[in-house]
């Protein structure tokens, strides 16, 4: 079902959510022919799925609805700023707001209607969670493009969790939310209501539908322009950024907007002019369009100073305290709780002889295992015997709880499980 919000009021409550270890399954993997709840409806696991309990605990928080939550305030204010740029003639918000699909789509909502090749790399085991063969917990936003264009709305913005299994460290989760915008416009829309309309053309007139330069220009400056006001709009007139050619299934031009973020340049959003053949497969003709996504979390971090991705799943009253206020507007910079002194933990072990190891299973285990405790995991050495042809990884894992402080004995308990947890799922042996 999909729910449409013109009049955009985020009041939710503010469900406990817990950081410690012990919450957290170590049952990493679900077997053919068990059945998985998610969000209320049951599907059926096959050789395919590599979805978690962990994983499953994080589907309907929402923290984007949640009154007070620093996500939900810069939504507020992206969608603020989306409503007074696009206007009806009547004066009304021309962009239409749904927050709250289902985020189990098929594969060929999160792949195949975006023209993303069978063999992309972003289709692989190791970067999604997979439900089963046929379904998948999305992966962008993007994903509700088509059924929505095919439904008729024409301007519109996706709010949602999205799932992807990313390495482990400050900016990276496996779970954070997207916000997904789309503009379709028709010949009067770009050209403006002339005499004779025949004389304008959306597409180059011969070979495969092109689109015609002049729209190109015309969309490009539009989304560019939108996009850029988004961001002074938030970080204000003096924020460094700058445009990076990218390359999207999608989209085509496409582009990155990056800025400075911690003395670094920061991707802070993907965006292009939709592909002729995306908006055919949502049955939309004669029109043309841009779209673009964007990681509330990455944006909060630049707008609030929040220096590690964690922050936003802690229900510490220190944290939810600082951002108790009705003006989404208020400009305040997160104070840190505190930083307490981390506990750094190596695990070593050989891969099978006969090898399917990837490093995003070790990943989900040590995230199901080790919960919000761990802020970072990397590889640190990888070695080959000249002898007998085994390959050894050793990754460190450095342990750190956002509230208190960690001792050894506790770290060296969960690290413990980790490994037990390694050598049954994964066929590996400890060294």
């Amino acid at each position: 079902m999909v729910v449409v919000t013109r009049n955009f009021h985020l009041v939710k409550l503010i469900p406990s959510l817990s950081h410690t270890s012990r919450h957290f399954s170590v049952k990493s993997t679900y077997h053919p022919g068990d059945q998985i709840t998610v969000g209320g409806r049951q599907y059926p696991a096959d050789h395919m799925t590599n979805i978690t309990p962990h994983i499953l605990s994080h589907l309907g928080k929402n923290l984007h609805l949640q009154q007070y939550h620093p996500l939900c305030h810069i939504l507020d204010r992206i969608v603020k700023y989306m409503y007074s740029r696009y206007l009806t003639p009547r004066g009304n918000p021309l962009f239409s707001v749904h927050s709250q699909l289902h985020p189990v789509v098929t594969t060929q909502q999160n792949f195949d209607s975006l023209l993303i090749p069978k063999d992309h790399v972003s289709r692989k085991k190791s970067d999604n969670f997979y439900v089963n063969e046929e379904q998948l917990l999305r992966a962008h936003t993007s994903a509700h493009q088509c059924e929505l264009m095919r439904m008729g709305f024409d301007n519109f913005l996706v709010i949602g969790d999205v799932y992807r299994r990313d390495e482990i460290d400050s900016s990276h989760y496996p779970v954070f939310h997207q916000v997904e915008g789309v503009r379709l416009l028709t010949k009067s829309d770009v050209y403006g209501k002339q005499q004779d309309m025949k004389e304008y053309e959306l597409f180059t007139p011969e070979g495969p539908p092109t689109h015609h330069p002049h729209v190109i220009n015309i969309l490009k400056a539009d989304l560019k322009d939108c996009l850029q006001g988004l961001a002074t709009t938030l970080f204000g007139r003096d924020v460094e950024m700058r445009w990076v050619d990218a390359y999207f299934p999608f989209t085509h031009p496409s582009w990155e907007l990056e800025v400075k973020l911690n003395d670094q340049w920061t991707e802070m959003l993907g965006c292009g002019i939709i592909q002729h053949q995306v908006l055919l497969n949502a049955d939309v003709e004669e029109r043309v369009g841009w779209a673009f996504g964007l990681g509330l979390e990455r944006w909060a971090m630049k707008l609030y100073q929040i220096p590690d991705i964690r922050v936003f799943w802690s229900t510490d009253p220190g944290f939810l305290s600082q951002f108790a206020f009705d003006d989404p507007a208020t400009n305040v910079n997160f104070k840190v709780v505190s930083k307490h002194t981390p506990c750094i933990n190596d695990i070593s072990f050989w891969l099978p002889s006969v090898s399917s190891y990837e490093a995003a299973d070790f990943y989900d285990i040590v995230r199901s295992i080790g919960g919000n405790l761990v802020e970072q995991v990397y590889l640190v050495d990888q070695f080959t015997h000249p002898h007998t042809s085994r390959t050894s990884h050793c990754y460190r894992i450095v342990y750190r709880h956002m509230d208190r402080i960690l001792t050894q004995e506790e770290v060296n308990r969960v690290h413990s499980r980790i490994e037990q947890e390694t050598t049954t799922a994964l066929g590996v042996t400890i060294r």
